[in-house]
């Protein structure tokens, strides 16, 4: 039975189960004891020591992966709320999405993939349903947070159908789980609104990092269509209040915009491809939360400015090349006597590598820096 708080869209309240069966609890719903499950998880608290954008020793006041994390879950939460869907789900997958990232952000990853080529790879979302599924130990009757179904099916579908498993099952093994995942069919709309909540969270609030960080300035980015008039709209308050707080004003609008854009163009799509319940979403062929063309537009805009003038900037170059060198470095260290690093060697049916690699993938950058410091 769907609650009546719910559209018929929504994700049912009473979730398909685990990959282990347990007793249901008589105070929260499936989704909010997975959201419990991720905020209490050791994974969870590690990424406010990781980098978003910016090493996490750079400065006190940039993003990490847990301030970007916990901004998804609200911007997420509202589109959820709007469409009366399961905000819980959003809210657990916006929380849990980054849960695999490495040290040193995209360049920790790939770093950590080039060490892995003969070995599966490293994949930083497969990375997730790793620590859900097997390396978060709080349980006594199984490994992992033995999250539901449909959070699950939502973290393996961040980015849409999985068509080619060939990934997966090199990093987690064939039928993993348990055939209880129709890798085919369309993520739930509270998973693709998480998705797209990681997007426009990640935009705005990078652009507001790089600009703090006098990277670029309010008016390099006044060329971008969208943003251009947000900046028309308060360029006078320049002369009223700090450029700190009209600069607040300013990605608060973006945010807004995106926001307002997804609700239309989401109420358009569920019209013209006639989605009626939550079947219909998961039989749908074309994603179902997006952008209008006008805003998809503008995100690939931001996209293309932030990594021109953010990601391949000099200074932070200079500091993702050096997180790049210390994971190498760690893992050829590392792999030759896991035992020696890892205080619970416990996976005897993983090779040194993926053991080296779940490691590495876990620590923070800070950790990271300082036993790089030690071995080196």
């Amino acid at each position: 039975m769907q609650s009546n708080t719910f559209s018929k869209l929504s994700a049912s309240i009473n979730s398909k189960g685990r990959l282990f069966i347990e007793k249901k609890s008589s105070l929260r719903s499936p989704y909010q004891r997975d959201r419990d499950r991720i905020i209490h998880s050791t994974a969870f608290r590690r990424l406010k020591h990781k980098t978003q954008v910016f090493v996490n020793t750079s400065g006190d006041h940039y993003r990490t992966r847990i301030t970007h994390s916990l901004e998804v879950s609200q911007i997420a939460r509202t589109l959820a709320k709007v469409f009366k869907l399961n905000e819980d789900l959003s809210e657990t997958l916006s929380l849990a999405h980054d849960l695999g990232h490495t040290p040193f952000g995209h360049a920790g990853e790939e770093a950590l993939n080039n060490c892995m080529k003969n070995n599966g790879g490293f994949d930083h979302n497969i990375q997730t349903l790793r620590i859900v599924t097997l390396l978060e130990n709080r349980y006594y009757n199984f490994e992992g947070l033995n999250l539901s179904i449909e959070t699950l099916d939502g973290l393996i579908k961040h980015n849409g159908p999985v068509y080619d498993k060939t990934k997966i099952y090199k990093i987690l093994g064939k039928n993993f789980f348990k055939n209880k995942i129709n890798f085919n069919s369309s993520p739930s709309l509270e998973a693709q609104i998480a998705s797209i909540s990681d997007d426009i969270a990640y935009n705005s609030h990078d652009l507001e990092d790089g600009l703090n960080a006098k990277l670029f300035t309010i008016k390099d980015i006044s060329n971008i269509p969208i943003l251009n008039d947000i900046i028309s709209r308060n360029k006078n308050k320049i002369f009223k209040y700090s450029q700190e707080l009209v600069l607040r004003q300013i990605i608060r609008e973006i945010i807004n915009e995106m926001v307002k854009d997804v609700i239309l163009n989401t109420k358009k799509n569920l019209k013209i491809y006639n989605i009626k319940n939550i079947k219909d979403v998961y039989r749908s062929k074309y994603p179902l939360v997006s952008f209008s063309k006008n805003m998809r537009l503008f995100d690939i805009s931001v996209k293309n400015f932030l990594k021109k003038n953010m990601y391949y900037h000099k200074n932070v170059i200079h500091k993702t090349n050096l997180g790049k060198k210390i994971i190498t470095k760690l893992f050829l260290v590392i792999k030759k006597n896991p035992k020696k690093f890892i205080k619970n060697y416990k996976y005897k049916k993983t090779n040194n590598y993926r053991v080296t690699c779940d490691f590495i993938a876990g620590m923070t950058d800070r950790y990271a820096i300082n036993l790089y410091n030690k071995i080196k």
